[in-house]
């Protein structure tokens, strides 16, 4: 695994993004672990996810894109921190854009805002997770509709490594469904590997207990057994 994965899992635990209880995802499911890139709330948090970003999709996808977009709401800082580090990093110059939840009528008018989107546009677009692939069925329709676009791929910060809508998994559904390709920093897996029974500053997260947990999940929407120990 490279190195910036485990920093990065170390990262969302030090930030208070990853988080392991009970909680209930936008898809309505119960889950033993969490992932809320709204804790990230300062400007050196944002920094190092920006680079974080710009690592996994440097080494997943190379240059092969003008745009950066990030579907409202939570995209927006995403895609701005991570076109900052691509141009810091590796002196890539792309646009960021995002969409509005209502369209604009005056002053910068319409759906989007940054960069403009047209005819030719390689678009590639960042979000934080998905479970069921339902954000990215809702923006899909307005990229399409800007021009003859093509959306070159899809960062996530994390896989979550489970069942979309249907028998496969939400990654491979919207990665078929758009012909894109879909890549995260880092998996679940991954996540259980740099974790069990490994301490984060002094504390273990994911102790027997709660990797059981983690395990009765997937028996549950595991496209297939995700996390051994």
């Amino acid at each position: 695994m490279e190195d910036y994965k485990r920093e990065f899992i170390r990262f969302m635990v030090d930030c208070q993004v990853l988080r392991f209880g009970s909680f209930v995802t936008k898809s309505g499911r119960n889950t033993p672990f969490f992932i809320n890139t709204g804790y990230y709330r300062t400007g050196s948090q944002l920094k190092e996810l920006g680079t974080f970003y710009a690592k996994a999709i440097h080494a997943s996808f190379g240059e092969d894109f003008d745009v950066l977009f990030g579907p409202a709401y939570k995209g927006i800082p995403l895609s701005v921190a991570t076109t900052i580090a691509l141009n810091d990093l590796y002196g890539q110059e792309v646009r960021y854009c995002s969409n509005r939840k209502e369209i604009k009528d005056h002053g910068d008018k319409g759906i989007l805002l940054g960069g403009p989107i047209g005819d030719g546009d390689r678009v590639m677009m960042i979000e934080d997770v998905t479970t069921s692939g339902k954000s990215i069925r809702e923006t899909m329709p307005i990229l399409m509709a800007q021009g003859k676009i093509q959306v070159t791929g899809l960062c996530i910060s994390v896989d979550r490594c489970e069942r979309g809508t249907g028998g496969k998994s939400a990654v491979e559904e919207i990665s078929e469904e758009y012909g894109i390709r879909v890549r995260p920093i880092v998996t679940m897996k991954e996540v259980v590997e740099v974790l069990y029974n490994h301490p984060v500053n002094g504390k273990v997260v994911i102790d027997d207990r709660m990797m059981e947990e983690i395990r009765a999940y997937y028996q549950k929407y595991g496209v297939e057994e995700q996390a051994d120990g």
